[in-house]
């Protein structure tokens, strides 16, 4: 049974908790006491507020779901400790120098960073673009304009650009832009749309190139009690750490 921290305490974090399976929480981490308490007093694990202390515990991995934020502060300390970790806020890898130093310090210590599909599907395949770059990478996002802390009457682009000027500016509802950009291997271009006419995160993406043209919509229902992420999300979590230690792999 594989052994992990759980890095954030919040609406992901108890999802995680309540429907981990053939996976043991030894301890959690949050900066916020009574989130921790609650969490590991759901999954029987061991509440942290301390970092140092958090990381010294007996487990293997890092399941990051808590920001960008704590990406940026605790990502290199986890891989330094000798520990893999999974990322949920990809956008904190919009920072190809941040990403580098990640990735090198991965290298050197034998570890792993992984980053799960999130709140869309077709990373696998997308993974062709590094062998075959595609000439098409668009990403539409359209959500609830509450979700993005507006208030409209209509549906409006609220942004349009690359996807690494758009984390900037929504750090915690663009994520999955930039694990398209990782798995292509190419620059993604955004639209980020919010319309009061839609309850659910919907991701429509584009993509051509030599090898076709691929078109994917996904409407995401929201996580419980955070309407900025998509249930899904969670999900995608489950399932790469269901699949960790599994003979069979099955994708690329």
């Amino acid at each position: 049974m594989i052994k992990i921290g759980l890095l954030g305490c919040g609406n992901v974090g108890r999802i995680i908790a309540t429907h981990a399976e053939s996976i043991q929480i030894v301890a959690v981490f949050d900066i916020i006491p009574g989130r921790a308490e609650e969490l590991a007093a759901l999954c029987h694990a061991r509440p942290y507020t301390d970092f140092d202390a958090f990381i010294q515990e007996d487990f293997s991995l890092v399941v990051e779901a808590a920001s960008v934020g704590a990406v940026r502060c605790y990502a290199e300390a986890v891989l330094q400790s000798g520990k893999d970790i999974v990322i949920l806020s990809g956008g904190a890898l919009a920072d190809e120098k941040f990403r580098e130093h990640l990735i090198n310090i991965a290298r050197e210590s034998g570890k792993k960073i992984r980053i799960p599909s999130g709140a869309i599907v077709g990373l696998d395949n997308l993974k062709i673009g590094q062998i075959s770059p595609p000439s098409k990478l668009l990403l539409r996002t359209t959500k609830p304009p509450a979700s993005l802390g507006l208030s409209l009457t209509g549906r409006t682009e609220i942004f349009k650009g690359l996807a690494n000027d758009c984390i900037k500016q929504y750090p915690k509802n663009i994520n999955v832009a930039i694990a398209l950009e990782l798995a292509a291997g190419r620059d993604a271009d955004v639209e980020l749309w919010a319309d009061p006419a839609t309850e659910r995160n919907i991701h429509e993406l584009f993509v051509e190139g030599d090898f076709g043209d691929i078109y994917i919509r996904v409407r995401n229902v929201p996580s419980p009690g955070n309407p900025a992420t998509s249930y899904m999300a969670a999900l995608s979590i489950l399932t790469l750490l269901k699949n960790l230690e599994n003979p069979l792999v099955v994708g690329t």
